[in-house]
């Protein structure tokens, strides 16, 4: 009889074993070979007197091109016509990183227009004030 535990491991339902090792191991996961979405990492491993432990491990790939929206939320309640700007770019590949269309231009918010009016209000008046006082 072995002294060491084994390891099965699984992806999401599937039948069949990703990988099957002797404890302790390290492996490299090729989320590549997977579609985008939600995933499970299943784990089952076998100690030397036969008893089972399972660890699941839930995550998410997202290896395809981002996709940043603006001008709706989700689960958003909306009504009227939306104005709504789409930006879809890819992350290249692991040595060159691409810089074209790696950011998403936004608008910008309102708290910062109220800041530059607020701004522009305190000058004109500071500069009527000013002038207010030459003889």
């Amino acid at each position: 009889m072995e002294d060491k535990s084994k390891i099965v491991v699984f992806i999401d339902d599937e039948e069949q074993p990703v990988a099957a090792f002797t404890s302790p191991v390290n492996f490299e996961l090729d989320t590549l070979k997977l579609v985008d979405g939600k995933h499970t990492l299943k784990i089952v491993s076998k100690d030397p007197t036969g008893k089972e432990g399972v660890r699941l491990i839930p995550f998410e790939v997202r290896n395809g091109p981002a996709i940043d929206v603006e001008g709706i939320r989700e689960n958003a309640v909306v009504d009227g016509v939306l104005p709504i700007m789409i930006n879809a770019y890819g992350k290249g590949d692991q040595k060159m990183f691409l810089i074209e269309g790696s950011e998403t231009p936004k608008s910008i918010p309102s708290w910062v227009w109220i800041l530059i009016i607020g701004f522009a209000g305190w000058a004109l008046y500071y500069l009527f004030t000013y002038l207010s006082l030459k003889p």
